[in-house]
């Protein structure tokens, strides 16, 4: 057998080398000459994370700058799975310090993608002591790849749920859900930056970063609320819904000259730290958001109205009787009686319905215009001027949709529908010599810089006359004289103005007539008024009438107001009126 020829073996071997060598340059020809870029870029982009740069959000406050919420740094973790070498002994090293299920943890970890979250808000200590722990105690050095700390902000209510129906609350990605949170959501919020760093090994290069965009933080928003007062009204309110065992109550403090509200206390409360512990008719503020017929409160309105109209003052005459025949219907007082003869001073002091419905009878055939003008320039179905979301403007019927009794029922407040804040303006306009200042919740605002600016001034309209608002004033200090209905509201020293109210209350379930609304909403000093306070009961079932379920409530908040702003006692006696004849 003939042996091959070695030398032409030797030749076949080199050629093949030569032919895998060529393969070999020219693939390293292509990475490095042909695609050199795409494969850097490509190497760059694995290396690199654009992360989001959370804007400060702004701080609410109250009238003194006190927080009432504010933003503090914290930390999301998160984890890019694709780095994540060894998904249980990282779970389990995670599942130490986080707490919670290793294996929930160790199935994120396994998802596909580059993302996912494990944690959010915690404090930048905690994360630290995440990013610092190895995947085995046994072995230091061996920190967990592919775990990352992303910067971030957490919201904090400090005082709990003091003013937590008017601050609101955020949701999980930091924007406002409720209330101020959600009103003032542009100024509040800023403007998120962006970032750029790179990663080796799982781990975050501390070199490799770069701020693409820096965050713009949030403007603060500094509220007209008093924190003592809206504490005061808000423990006040609270412990009468329990007593009457009622549904809900709210309380609205109110400055006559400016329109700031103080308060705006609800009860129950939420708490911006666990807004889900509350049902969600209780996570907006039910001063603004509950409606209700606002029932002989509303007879200072319909006393302004004839007054205004000069068909009738406090000394005029009226013959009640015991019952009123109307538009099909009989119509009676709150407690049976006798003819009486009363002054329209004593209608008011007495809450007669009937006397109410014959004074407005005096208005002729002009008495549903008028009516329905004084109601609706008194704020009855219009909006109060405030941003504030969930506020409902109320409702009132207009002329062509109005039935037989509807203008017998009108004049002592049932009929339409009112929320606490729009009985509170209404009454701040009688205080306020006949002109309406439109509420305002918000002072103004602070910059990032620390400048303040101030909200604008509020809108006044003249609405009725001040001789008118002076007489309906007088008449309603007669209401909290021992004359009238409401004698335990009055204040040691100084002169109080204000009405009672009982009224039938819609069951929002059934929009059928079931249990009472009881309010109280009246001004001090009377003879040169500074502050409104208006106090409603929804369903009380241990009591009902105003002057004794919210009068009570009404003094206590009043006295605190007038003791807390150190206003001086009166130092002068109410005008006698004469209430019968």
């Amino acid at each position: 057998m003939r042996l091959a020829d070695s030398a032409r073996r030797l030749q076949i071997v080199v050629l093949v080398i030569a032919f895998l060598l060529s393969l070999f340059a020219g693939r390293l020809l292509q990475l490095q000459g042909v695609n050199a870029s795409a494969y850097a870029a490509q190497a760059e982009e694995e290396r690199r994370r654009i992360v989001t740069l959370p804007a400060s959000r702004g701080d609410i406050t109250d009238v003194d700058g006190v927080a009432l919420a504010i933003t503090v740094e914290a930390r999301d973790l998160t984890a890019d799975p694709s780095l994540v070498t060894d998904p249980a002994a990282t779970a389990a090293a995670l599942a130490r310090l986080l707490g919670g299920e290793a294996a929930e943890l160790e199935a994120k970890l396994r998802r596909d993608g580059r993302y996912v979250l494990l944690a959010r808000q915690l404090s930048p200590e905690r994360a630290r002591a995440v990013l610092s722990l190895d995947v085995d105690p046994e072995q230091e050095g061996q920190q967990l790849p592919g775990i990352f700390a992303i910067r971030t902000h957490k919201r904090v209510y400090p005082s709990g749920d003091l003013a937590g129906s008017i601050v609101g609350f955020v949701g999980r990605d930091g924007h406002g859900l409720a209330g101020v949170e959600l009103a003032a959501e542009d100024r509040l919020a800023g403007r998120d930056g962006r970032a750029t760093y790179e990663t080796a090994l799982g781990r975050r290069l501390p070199t490799g970063v770069s701020a693409d965009e820096q965050p713009v933080p949030g403007v603060d928003v500094r509220l007209t609320i008093d924190r003592d007062v809206q504490w005061m009204a808000q423990r006040a309110i609270a412990a009468k819904v329990t007593e009457a065992a009622a549904e809900s109550g709210t309380v609205v403090v109110m400055e006559v000259d400016t329109g700031r509200l103080l308060a705006l206390a609800t009860a129950p409360a939420v708490d911006p730290r666990r807004p889900g512990d509350s049902p969600a008719a209780d996570r907006g503020n039910r001063s603004l958001s509950e409606v209700y017929e606002p029932g002989s409160t509303g007879k200072a309105i319909t006393a302004a109205a004839v007054i205004e109209e000069g068909v009738a003052g406090p000394r005029t005459k009226f013959t009640v009787p015991p019952q009123l025949y109307r538009g099909g219907n009989e119509f009676n007082d709150h407690s049976p009686h006798g003819t009486l003869k009363m002054t329209l001073a004593g209608v008011m002091a007495q809450s007669s319905n009937l006397g109410t419905i014959l004074a407005t009878e005096r208005l002729g055939e002009r008495r549903d215009e008028v009516l329905h003008h004084y109601l609706q320039a008194f704020g009855v179905g219009e909006p109060t001027g405030l941003d504030f979301p969930g506020t409902s403007d109320g409702l009132l019927p207009d002329l062509e949709d109005w039935t037989a009794t509807t203008p017998y029922v009108l004049p002592f407040g049932q009929g339409y529908s009112v929320n606490t804040l729009q009985m509170a303006s209404a009454y701040a306009i009688v205080a306020a010599d006949g002109v309406r200042v439109q509420p305002s919740l918000v002072a103004g605002w602070v910059a990032p810089d620390g400048s303040y600016s101030s909200a604008p001034p509020p809108q006044r309209r003249r609405v009725i006359s001040e001789s008118t608002a002076g007489q309906v004033s007088r008449m309603l200090e007669m209401v909290v004289s021992e004359g009238g209905t409401a004698p335990n509201a009055a204040v040691p020293g100084y002169r109080v103005a204000g009405k009672t109210g009982t009224a039938n209350r819609v069951d929002p379930e059934t929009g059928e007539y079931r249990g009472y609304t009881a309010s109280f909403i009246g001004y001090a000093p009377a003879d040169d008024p500074e502050y409104v306070v208006a106090v409603t009961v929804q369903d009380p079932t241990r009591g009902y009438y105003g002057g004794l379920v919210a009068g009570p409530v009404f003094t206590e908040v009043l006295s605190f107001v007038l003791a807390s702003k150190r206003v001086p006692p009166t130092g002068t006696r109410p005008p006698a009126m004469r209430l019968e004849w």
